[in-house]
């Protein structure tokens, strides 16, 4: 959540682009990646030529935090982009790959040539096989076509998004449950499993493992499902999930494993697992300083020097606008600020007409430790929802929380969340630091569960282990294996 002038409910990601994407799940492709002069030798060595500037390039890279300048998570990419091109159905066909400085987990392409890849994308990855396979998925969208053959469609906003626009009457009161949950444009169900089959064929033709698709796939199931606090069986429910027009992930599992099986065993082609790993080592985790920090269930600014906690069983999301917050009951909340006028009171602002349903009798002036605060409730379209605000200096900060059942909880649930808020102290502000990846070789007597608690700075530190490290239930750790830690 970056720094306010005059902050206003987001709009959900509204680009009108022309892409060829994916939303956390492989894809993009690229060859000359803007992160610095060590990726764009390692293109020129590749004799990969970028394709001509995309006048939405400077649109998305604003939009996903900027670029990332980190040479070794770009030679990490680099080094599955040449092999891809030159195995790929077009190999005429040039290519430029960004990293985006966000750890949203995702990837897509424009059809000019232009693909994007997130940092949070290289951060869930555990072998170059992997991220090749989201390139070799994204460069199949691109020589097929399929952005021509799609017509434009905005993608349908999920739970926050509708039910923050319901109560609010901004006219650009849209956003997305969650970052990982957000993209920017996709294809129909069948184009996907077409660039599915065409993704994994180009990645054997270019010696990695093909199976690495499937992998990467079940890896993004099992991210998913962490963050929205559901296991991983019932993270679907049988019906298509987070990837929407996507087939379901269990779908698709099964058709990349098809695919890779026709190609031959488990076992075939390159991994290159360790110096993928080696690569991402220092790598930025998480939020951009610039943004905040999600430290478990509690978010710091250190510019705007706040703070604020959320309940036990809610997850925080933070993203450029607004941090959300949502449970496994599908209660959600929005933090976010406004510049309010100083001459005006929040009993006022919140009944100015920003607010649909609104509940006049429900509008209180309250206090919240040393700040000026109001409190409101409203339903609308069959949801409920709690309003608090709060001044501080010259912003106006905002608590929307939204349930569609509420209980006694539920309002327990916002006061605990509204009372939280406090200003950071300069001790915990200097003390505020990126969490990073680091990536450490297993030793005799290390267990997966003594690794998990030595992370920093991340809730259910358990189950994120795992998942970064693409580890199921059963999967125990061998020593020498690399695996990768958050710490601060």
């Amino acid at each position: 959540m970056r720094r306010p002038a005059a902050w206003r409910l987001a709009p959900a990601f509204a680009l009108a682009l022309m892409l060829a994407g994916c939303n956390a799940v492989v894809g993009t492709t690229d060859s000359m990646i803007d992160t610095g002069p060590a990726v764009a030798t390692a293109n020129a060595a590749a004799g990969i030529n970028p394709p001509a500037q995309d006048p939405e390039h400077s649109r998305i890279v604003a939009t996903y935090g900027g670029l990332y300048d980190d040479p070794n998570a770009a030679r990490a990419v680099a080094r599955a982009v040449g092999r891809l091109v030159a195995a790929s159905d077009d190999p005429s066909q040039s290519y430029r790959i960004t990293i985006l400085n966000s750890p949203v987990v995702n990837a897509f392409a424009l059809p000019s040539g232009n693909l994007y890849v997130t940092r949070g994308l290289l951060a869930l990855a555990n072998d170059t096989s992997e991220v090749a396979a989201v390139v070799a998925h994204e460069m199949a969208h691109v020589t097929a076509r399929h952005a021509v053959a799609r017509a434009r469609r905005q993608e349908a906003a999920q739970v926050v998004n509708r039910v923050v626009s319901n109560v609010s009457q901004e006219s650009d009161a849209r956003l997305a449950l969650t970052a990982t949950q957000m993209s920017l444009a996709r294809f129909s169900q069948v184009q996907e499993l077409e660039a599915d089959s065409v993704g994994v064929r180009t990645l054997a033709r270019a010696g990695f493992d093909p199976f690495a698709a499937s992998r990467f796939l079940s890896s993004m199931a099992r991210y998913a499902a962490f963050r929205s606090l559901r296991p991983a069986a019932n993270s679907s429910n049988g019906k298509p999930d987070f990837l929407s027009s996507h087939p379901s992930t269990p779908e698709r599992i099964a058709f990349a494993v098809r695919a890779a099986r026709e190609i031959g065993a488990p076992g075939i082609g390159e991994q290159e697992r360790d110096a993928f790993l080696q690569g991402l080592d220092g790598m930025v985790y998480g939020d951009d300083p610039s943004e905040g920090f999600v430290r478990g269930r509690a978010f710091l600014h250190k510019a705007l020097g706040i703070q604020f906690g959320v309940p036990n069983g809610f997850a925080l999301e933070n993203t450029s606008k607004a941090v959300l917050a949502t449970n496994a009951a599908g209660t959600a909340l929005r933090f976010d600020g406004v510049a309010v006028p100083v001459t005006t009171t929040l009993t006022d602002y919140i009944q100015s007409g920003w607010i649909n349903g609104l509940q006049a009798d429900s509008v209180q002036a309250t206090r919240i430790g040393d700040y000026d605060a109001a409190t409101a409730t409203a339903v609308a379209d069959g949801w409920t929802f709690r309003i608090g605000v709060v001044r501080k200096d010259r912003t106006t900060y905002r608590f929307i929380l939204a349930a569609q059942d509420p209980t006694v909880l539920t309002d327990q649930v916002f006061r605990e969340t509204m009372e939280s808020f406090r200003e950071l102290s300069p001790t915990e502000s200097a003390r505020l630091r990126p969490l990073r990846i680091r990536v450490h070789k297993v030793r005799s007597g290390d267990t997966i569960e003594r690794l998990a608690e030595s992370m920093q700075g991340v809730d259910r530190k358990l189950e994120l282990f795992r998942v970064l490290n693409g580890l199921d239930g059963a999967d125990t750790i061998e020593a020498g294996r690399m695996v990768k830690l958050v710490v601060d």
